[in-house]
């Protein structure tokens, strides 16, 4: 299958939900980060906590290399349904798993997007250091701020030049009486680059 070039994001409401896993990522938020890791059609890329696919079918638009993990089993039925819809199966490995167990069998990346950690993001990210390359890149979004600051910890700790950007989005509804500005959850977008 050809790797669809497309500057085009993928609306929200063109994708499959499932109200038991999270996401998608909003629009907004998918442009960014994939922004912040450049990715290029030879980049080799692990996603750990692919939730409904958002930032999956982004991501598979830009390479064939992408490994996708998640340990929810609907959000892997929710992501290859969107995949599937947007015709980028074909270059995704999605695996039902926790990110740890996958890393060890991975021999090198370029890029490293970590939506989801299950409480073991400082030894994914010590694991994905082992694999990925000079001036490779790994990003973590983050919510909670346990999660931004475990994150910047561990980066700086293992010398990545490390930045942080948090992001608020507020969306317009056009009332009879005017534009009401509808704000939606701030995000935080940690990224490391390995030296």
């Amino acid at each position: 299958m050809e790797i669809i070039i497309s500057d085009k994001m993928i609306t929200d409401d063109e994708f499959i939900k499932n109200n038991s896993v999270p996401g998608p990522t909003k629009e907004e938020i998918r442009c960014i980060v994939l922004c912040k890791t450049n990715i290029s059609k030879e980049d080799k890329v692990l996603e750990i906590g692919c939730g409904t696919g958002g930032l999956t079918c982004e991501i598979a638009k830009k390479t064939k290399n992408l490994i996708s993990i998640d340990k929810n089993p609907k959000a892997i039925e929710t992501t290859k349904m969107n995949l599937k819809k947007f015709n980028l199966y074909n270059n995704v490995k999605l695996i039902k798993n926790d990110g740890l167990s996958i890393i060890s069998n991975i021999n090198s990346l370029n890029k490293a997007i970590i939506g989801g950690s299950g409480n073991d993001l400082e030894e994914i990210i010590a694991q994905i250091d082992k694999k990925i390359v000079k001036n490779g890149k790994i990003i973590v979004t983050a919510i909670l701020i346990d999660t931004k600051v475990q994150s910047i910890n561990q980066l700086k700790k293992l010398a990545y030049e490390t930045e942080i950007i948090e992001v608020n989005i507020s969306k317009g509804k056009i009332l009879d009486r005017g534009i009401m500005m509808i704000s939606q959850n701030p995000i935080a977008i940690i990224t490391g680059t390995k030296k």
